[in-house]
């Protein structure tokens, strides 16, 4: 189990103006990261160390963001201005999550415009539209070489979140030990005022500390 990536929904004068300040900030540039079919949604991609990326994305005027949760999700944060939507956390076996969850994983992909296609399984995005705090998780299904890290500098590392929630929550959600605490990354949890989700995103840059 580890950390993926970060998503980023659109602000309101888009994708690629959001990719370009959130790239400019970094020091990285974006990546068109294609179309998701199934889910309604398009993204531009940060290519990050350690294979992790920052995904900004943005819902299509499609029925498929209508009916594919992860489109529901996009939609209604871009709605409210935009900015952080989740974290993703990627899993070797999902069956642990799916008995926990009561439903099967879904299937994901999507379509680089150099017509690569990128397949994975997902489950927990409802939950991330009920508790935002929570991940939800993923099993890649095409090869690490065609992780959205890959292309990369590899010089920008993701070195921490800060969630609005409950600790307690996240690790019983993902089935982890009650006195969990990740070795790479650093979790900062403070009580919610409102609704509980992701708030900052830490970098380590060549420039410094960058947080979003």
């Amino acid at each position: 189990m580890r950390l993926d990536h970060v998503s980023y929904a659109a602000e309101p004068d888009g994708l690629r103006a959001t990719a370009a300040r959130l790239g400019a900030a970094l020091g990285i540039d974006p990546v068109d990261g294609g179309v998701h079919p199934r889910f309604g949604t398009r993204n531009i991609v940060l290519p990050l160390a350690e294979r992790r990326y920052l995904e900004i994305v943005e819902v299509l005027d499609h029925p498929a963001s209508d009916k594919a949760p992860f489109g529901q999700a996009v939609r209604a944060r871009s709605a409210d201005g935009g900015g952080w939507l989740g974290w993703v956390v990627a899993v070797q076996d999902l069956a642990p999550f799916e008995e926990r969850i009561g439903r099967p994983a879904m299937p994901g992909n999507r379509h680089r415009p150099d017509g690569v296609e990128l397949r994975w399984r997902q489950i927990g995005v409802k939950g991330l539209i009920v508790d935002p705090q929570l991940p939800y998780m993923i099993r890649w299904e095409t090869g690490p070489e065609l992780h959205p890290s890959v292309g990369g500098t590899g010089v920008v590392r993701l070195m921490g979140l800060q969630i609005a929630g409950s600790p307690v929550r996240v690790r019983d959600w993902l089935g982890l030990d009650p006195d969990y605490t990740p070795e790479t990354l650093d979790f900062s949890f403070v009580a919610p005022h409102g609704t509980p989700g992701l708030l900052t995103v830490s970098f380590q840059t060549p420039t410094g500390i960058v947080e979003i």
